[in-house]
């Protein structure tokens, strides 16, 4: 049977009281013959086995714990559980055994827990009387008590009986007297009784038995108990532990002796649940449930009492934030706020607004600026936890102050610059605290917990997302990016395009810990594309990002140019034809089909990364990134056909192609010389006339006017200005990047293609015009201007498929001039 929700595990207990697993396998309730009622069958999934068979006896107790759980005795000391998969499978079974035993299904436990004989002698005596009758507590009746108290544990109303006798005859007390006489006589069989005695007790899960064992009189007899455990061969040394190696560290001196016997006792009991206990299992958890309450509830009080005590606190912040204060204390100081924000998530939620506010008030943020620049390393680990509980808490919290601080303070010192200081400084070589920085940074920049209505405080009218992220990309992406930049500097590329193709010139960063790094900062860019719509477009068009991220494409580390390929998918499955526009007008497909190329018949997941990109852009159509595809690398992709992507394309791109010459054709002849609505291998004589003259303007206008959202017309035309520059210090370099053959085409020289090189052999040394279409001659070829038949040809036929935009001559003239194009291609 494969139905999960009848799927269970079938668990008995053996006599040292532990859960013994005794197989998976799938549960029914039939009908057997042979044990004359309904029963219930197990049989396991490995191979159909029987596990269980058991029938439902009308008088058996069954109990559901936890809404998967089933349990039960089938005997005098053999009891059963069943461990469901599914909430859905226990109810059906729990339905079938209260059926029988003609229970509502609604009740957590189908009979009394207590046999017929135990009711009949409860029955008539009063309730004050001693339920359970305490042997006395003697040396030689040890064993007497620990057999009661262990017999007891697996009845519930046994278990209260027996609580209520030990704390009626303090009885507790009684036995802690007894361990010492026996310690002092070396009674190793009567430590081990009173092991399995002390144990039982506090597994009989009684809040006020706790309060005694747990008393400063009584907790370190206890724990005494807990070393003598039977199992091993010498006892542990938990006291000496408890009172020698575990120091009390007092930050500031607590003057309230209940809040100091807290913490003590507080911590005592955490070693006992956590070290001296065994791990409890999955039936044994609510056995220790009361212990696990005591605690929690520890812990709420101790944080109220340090939260009330004002002048405590203050004095805190004050020494942590004191230049004079040494290393040591402010170590101690900052541990003490880590383990005091970890108290703090015990609080019930507005308990817990009430506690992050005042130490927001007594100036936690500021403290924690100077703290988290520190050089010690433990230092800066504390203050990075005790950071993320409070962004956790409030990231509004966060940005406020961040943005208040900016007003009165350099970038170099903002909190958050601090915070990606710290991320890229991190000294680990795996990074760990700089991908846990990342993401708080993200919880920060993230503007689905931004207040989505405007901060009435500050009368702007602006909201916190426009706010805060108009700061963050004013003070800090800069930051953020440095290493990046740094990594992918200019002239570094430059000067492969200039070498060539070689791969091995290319500059990318080889230290695993420098990868990692980027990899992380490419992470939170392309949350940036996601979430951030213009003022990450900015940025990038700005910064010519894109370019950047992609030498990353020629990284020996796999994950690192993955990351780039992400980064540069996530802004082309925005479909945004601002960036489709950058993109073809930087060439930015080339790194990612070297990279293709270069990884050759390798079937790994750059490659299919790589195809995927492709695949988007033909099933999503998107025109523009067609057509460039198509015009600039089909040459070198047609010989990939174990996908047929590249030949989609090329359909698409004909297709569109035909489409446009059909509407052509539909128009009046009149019409065809309208700028708008050119057939571009027709263009009159006049037309290319004013191409050339127009051609100084060109660069001008990245956005096209029909493009512009409203959200963009308020961007800066920094980088128009960076284009222009751009293009003047290109055509310097021009005469020194030789890229075309005589007649103007572009050469491919990919040493993974062999027919890519092909398109433009001497051979064939015809202008591109002629190979495209003998109607492109007409217009041209009693033209000579300056510029070239070929060039204007090539033009000419890039532009068919692309979309119509008003700007397209310039910015395709600009495209063919740009001698960064190809500069892998390059011959």
């Amino acid at each position: 049977m494969s139905d999960t929700r009848r799927r269970v595990k079938v668990y008995t207990l053996n006599e040292d009281r532990q859960w013994d697993d005794r197989g998976t396998g799938h549960v029914s309730s039939t009908y057997v013959e042979r044990l004359k009622g309904m029963s219930l069958l197990v049989r396991a999934e490995s191979d159909g086995s029987l596990l269980l068979e058991s029938k439902i006896n009308p008088n058996t107790a069954y109990q559901k714990q936890q809404d998967t759980l089933i349990v039960w005795s089938e005997a005098e000391n053999y009891d059963l559980a069943l461990s469901f998969q599914e909430k859905a499978g226990c109810d059906e079974i729990w339905e079938k055994i209260c059926q029988v035993q003609g229970k509502d299904p609604s009740v957590e436990v189908t009979q009394d827990l207590i046999d017929e004989s135990e009711e009949e002698r409860f029955e008539e005596m009063p309730e004050t009387s001693h339920l359970i009758d305490l042997p006395t507590c003697e040396l030689n009746k040890l064993e007497e008590i620990a057999d009661l108290v262990t017999s007891v544990l697996s009845s519930p109303i046994r278990r209260e009986k027996l609580a209520l006798a030990l704390e009626n005859e303090g009885y507790i007390k009684k036995l802690l007297q007894l361990f010492q006489v026996c310690e002092n006589l070396e009674n190793t069989e009567g430590l081990h009784h009173l092991y399995e005695i002390i144990r039982g007790i506090l597994f009989l899960n009684k809040a006020t038995l706790f309060e005694v064992m747990f008393s400063d009189e009584c907790i370190m007899d206890v724990v005494g108990c807990l070393e003598y455990d039977p199992a091993l061969a010498q006892p542990k040394r938990h006291r000496e532990f408890l009172t020698k190696t575990a120091k009390f560290k007092e930050v500031i001196p607590i003057t309230d002796s209940e809040l100091r016997q807290k913490i003590h006792q507080t911590y005592r009991v955490q070693y006992i649940q956590d070290i001296i206990l065994p791990t409890p299992s999955v039936f044994e958890e609510n056995f220790l449930s009361t212990l696990t309450s005591f605690i929690f509830f520890n812990k709420v009080e101790i944080v109220s009492m340090l939260q009330e005590d004002e002048k405590f606190l203050s004095e805190v912040f004050a020494q942590l934030t004191d230049e004079a204060t040494d290393d040591d204390k402010r170590r101690e100081l900052v541990n003490f706020f880590k383990e005091f924000c970890a108290f703090s998530q015990t609080l019930q939620p507005q308990n817990r607004d009430a506690f992050f506010k005042t130490l927001a008030k007594l100036g936690i943020l500021p403290a924690l600026e100077i703290v988290m620049g520190m050089d010690d390393l433990q230092v800066r680990s504390a203050a990075t936890d005790i950071f993320s509980y409070l962004v956790e808490f409030s990231p509004s919290m966060v940005r406020e102050f961040v943005m208040q601080e900016a007003q009165q303070s350099d970038d170099d010192i903002l909190l958050i610059n601090v915070v990606i200081e710290q991320m890229i400084c991190d000294t680990d070589p795996e990074l760990g605290g700089a991908v846990q920085l990342m993401g708080l940074l993200r919880t920060l920049i993230d503007p689905e917990n931004m207040l989505a209505t405007a901060n009435v405080r500050k009368c702007k009218g602006k909201t916190e997302k426009s706010e805060f992220l108009n700061f963050f990309y004013n003070h800090c992406m800069h930051v953020l990016t440095a290493p990046l930049l740094a990594n992918t500097s200019e002239d570094k590329c430059e000067k492969d395009a200039v070498v060539g193709s070689n791969k091995s010139n290319t500059i990318c960063p080889d230290n695993y810990q420098t990868a990692q790094l980027l990899a992380l900062i490419l992470e939170l860019l392309t949350f940036c594309v996601e979430h951030h719509t213009y003022h990450i477009k900015n940025y990038i068009m700005n910064k010519d990002l894109l370019r950047r991220v992609l030498v990353l494409m020629n990284s020996k580390h796999t994950f690192l140019a993955l990351c780039a390929l992400r980064f540069m998918r996530r802004i082309i499955g925005l479909k945004d034809e601002f960036y489709n526009r950058y993109i073809t007008k930087g060439n930015l497909f080339e790194p990612v089909i070297n990279a293709l190329l270069d990884n050759g018949t390798r079937y790994n997941l750059l490659n299919s990364a790589v195809i995927e990109l492709f695949e988007f852009i033909r099933v999503e159509d998107i025109k523009s990134l067609t057509a460039h595809i198509v015009e600039n690398f089909y040459k070198a992709l047609e010989s990939i056909e174990y996908v047929q992507t590249f030949k989609g394309l090329k359909t698409k791109y004909e297709q569109e192609k035909d489409r446009q010459n059909q509407k052509l054709n539909s128009v009046p002849s009149i019409l065809r010389s309208n700028r708008f609505r050119r057939d571009a291998r027709a263009l009159e004589e006049d037309e290319e006339m004013w191409f050339n003259e127009d051609e100084e303007e060109e660069g001008e206008a990245v956005v096209p006017p029909i493009e512009k959202s409203k959200q963009e017309d308020d961007f800066p035309d920094s980088y128009e200005k960076f284009m222009e520059t751009k293009k003047a210090k290109e055509s310097e370099d021009k005469e020194n990047l030789p890229k075309r053959t005589s007649a103007g085409g572009f050469k491919f020289t990919f040493s993974h293609s062999a027919s890519a090189a092909n398109g433009a052999n001497s051979t064939n040394n015809k202008s591109v015009a002629a190979q495209t279409s003998p109607a492109s001659s007409n217009g041209s070829s009693s033209k000579n201007t300056n510029l070239t038949t070929a060039v204007t040809a090539a033009k000419q036929g890039s532009l068919v498929g692309l979309v119509d935009y008003p700007d397209d001559e310039e910015e395709e003239e600009e495209e063919e001039t740009s001698p960064r194009k190809r500069p892998r291609l390059g011959s």
